[in-house]
């Protein structure tokens, strides 16, 4: 990989079945990041269980249950090039079960590829209100992924047969959801692609000649590089802890400000655990320093696996390291709740890479929307639409911080009935040992 280059994680979103890992798998093999006798491989494994379709999808989707089910169950990491970037994809899962794995996924993302299936009646399904094409979108804008490109894909499905129309009307249909969501439309490309024929991977497709815009790797070229917060402590959200003979534990996840390097002193929060870091490698290789963007996994010395897990948070230890919080309070947009959510509410928060049940035990004030201005004081009530200022305190130990401060680490998804039924952002926290740190 050219060390020159930008490094950009790009997250896959959509609703299961649109083609996602097919898609990204092809993009990879056209940009070299595999080679012909792999996929001649994949083709010759995927057809013998009956499922000739998939080989593509084969490169990211590599554990056992997820081939024989198609579905894409924890998050795969892999790596391409464009002109400009170096790519980390982020293959997310869709299937409305495996929503955790996505909001970790997307948490570490700098940019979102929305993949359709623009087929007759999947579409339909996908954009409906309980279709994963809606939820994914609003999710990646809640945790920050702010640059977005949409294929419209399957355009060679029968049903289709490449159709402007059939293009054009999706691509009205989910702009004006976008809009809704937070997304700028006009700012957005809609390529219209086949996953499995390659139309508008990386090359035009002959197929729709009246399409006059970027392939998807244009496309991917062409995104503003993410800035990177260096100046910020150490923030490294844990999305895994391996056990490696030979070299011991090694937590994984990206770095998200500061900069990471091996000998320093790693503290984790919320439990307080400091040990020293060994190696620090990206993409297997060993390196000096981790910026942020950086997916890495680390050593750590004299700590067992089980000390260490998903949703914690590393830091340097001699640089304002990370702490647990005993209450934090949030602006919180109620979106999709069916009911009325009152003081005693406790449903499950999704921020950086921790899901943990939080308590709403206080709610300040009620607000508008677009002004900010304090609509009601202590109202008893919030639904959907309203937007408030609330306390909440987890049910066990977690790590946020002020979205001012640390912004991958002060949004959140709050989640309850396995839906998306409001989002938030962090002002302040109130640590355990009980300091409070404002926004």
């Amino acid at each position: 990989m050219g060390t020159d280059k930008a490094h950009v994680s790009l997250v896959v979103i959509g609703h299961i079945d649109a083609g996602k890992s097919t898609t990204t798998g092809h993009l990879i093999y056209k940009c070299g990041g595999i080679d012909k006798k792999t996929i001649d491989k994949y083709e010759k494994e995927s057809a013998d269980i009956g499922k000739p379709t998939f080989k593509y999808a084969w490169i990211l989707d590599n554990l056992k249950a997820e081939r024989e089910r198609g579905i894409t169950i924890d998050i795969s990491l892999w790596k391409f090039e464009t002109p400009k970037y170096d790519y980390t994809i982020i293959d997310s899962p869709g299937h409305r079960d495996f929503i955790k794995n996505m909001i970790t996924g997307t948490s570490q993302a700098d940019v979102a590829l929305l993949v359709i299936d623009s087929s007759k009646g999947a579409f339909e399904a996908g954009i409906s209100k309980d279709g994963q094409t809606r939820e994914h979108a609003l999710l990646a804008y809640t945790l920050g992924v702010k640059q977005l490109i949409v294929a419209c894909n399957k355009m060679d499905d029968e049903s289709v047969n490449y159709e402007q129309r059939r293009y054009e009307d999706i691509k009205s249909e989910v702009s004006n959801y976008l809009k809704k969501v937070g997304y700028r439309p006009e700012k957005i490309k809609f390529i219209p692609t086949s996953g499995w024929e390659g139309d508008n991977i990386t090359e035009k497709s002959t197929n729709m000649t009246w399409y006059s815009g970027p392939t998807l790797l244009e496309a991917l070229d062409a995104i503003s590089a993410p800035k990177r917060p260096t100046e910020k402590a150490l923030r490294i959200p844990i999305q895994d802890v391996y056990r490696i003979g030979g070299i011991g534990t090694c937590p994984v996840g990206r770095v998200e400000t500061g900069v990471m390097k091996p000998s320093i002193t790693a503290k984790f929060a919320p439990s307080g655990l400091s040990a020293d870091v060994g190696s620090v490698e990206r993409h297997h290789e060993s390196v000096l320093e981790a910026f942020p963007g950086d997916n890495v996994g680390f050593s750590v010395r004299n700590v067992s696996v089980k000390d260490i897990r998903r949703g914690d948070v590393a830091s340097d230890a001699c640089n304002q390291p990370a702490r647990g919080v005993s209450s934090f309070q949030a602006h919180v947009i109620v979106m999709n709740h069916p009911g009325k959510i009152s003081a005693g509410y406790c449903p499950v928060i999704d921020c950086h890479t921790a899901h943990v049940a939080c308590k709403f035990t206080k709610i300040e004030n009620k607000m508008d929307r677009k002004t900010g201005k304090v609509k009601e004081a202590s109202p008893k009530i919030i639904q959907n639409g309203d937007a408030a200022i609330v306390t909440l305190e987890p049910t066990k130990p977690m790590c946020v911080e002020s979205f001012a401060e640390y912004p991958p680490l002060g949004r959140f998804a709050i989640r309850d009935m396995r839906q998306t039924v409001a989002v938030g952002v962090i002002k302040s926290t109130t640590t355990v040992d009980t300091k409070t740190e404002q926004s």
